[in-house]
């Protein structure tokens, strides 16, 4: 495999397991695990800039790529949940709705790849084109969860000092709840849109 013409779908693949590394640390109990966890979620989420911009700048954009992204995305996305409800940190309500809102969409972005369309670019409406693809939707969700993810970290580093670690505490439950409610929101147009998908006449 090349790796200069491949540089952004390798950076893509690695971020999953910066992001495994990251969660695998919250199970072991020190301050110094739980900083490095809240390091790595900062690199793993920085990466998922760098692939878009390696895309760009060298003209790796594909529908491989966009797959790959968006799979990266859904697999960190669900591991922190899961991870943050098994540990007791939110309700597991929070994984429930993430895993349910990806199968939902990825299928049905899975048949428009078949159509040769991008997994954004299946959208037709105005609407369904800002809420899932504009820049300002895809960076205020981006911000509220990477946000909610590194804060939540933080506040539970063993023997933070409880005056930082509860307002910390409260500010990424806030950001989770609004990461989630994006999450939703972002499917709608999704779902609302598939009907041309299946529409045998066109």
């Amino acid at each position: 495999m090349d790796i200069k013409k491949n540089s952004a779908n390798i950076v893509s693949i690695t971020r999953i397991f910066v992001a495994f590394a990251s969660v695998g640390l919250l199970f072991i109990n020190t301050q110094c695990a739980y900083i490095w966890a809240v390091v790595l979620a900062i690199i793993a989420f920085s990466m998922d800039a760098v692939d878009g911009y390696l895309a760009r700048k060298f003209g790796q954009a594909s529908q491989l790529g966009a797959v790959l992204d968006i799979m990266g995305d859904r697999i960190i996305e669900a591991i922190y949940w899961i991870v943050f409800s098994t540990l007791g940190w939110l309700s597991v309500i929070f994984p429930i709705i993430c895993v349910t809102r990806a199968f939902v969409t990825d299928n049905i972005r899975s048949i428009a790849l078949t159509k040769g369309m991008t997994p954004f670019g299946m959208q037709s409406t105005a609407w369904g084109k800002y809420i899932c693809a504009s820049k300002f939707m895809k960076t205020t969700y981006a911000v509220a969860k990477v946000a909610a993810f590194v804060i939540l970290i933080f506040a539970n580093i063993p023997g933070l000092n409880p005056d930082i670690a509860q307002p910390a505490l409260k500010t990424g439950i806030i950001l989770a709840w609004i990461a989630i409610i994006f999450c939703i929101v972002r499917a709608i147009p999704v779902v609302a849109e598939c009907g041309k998908l299946f529409d045998e006449s066109k």
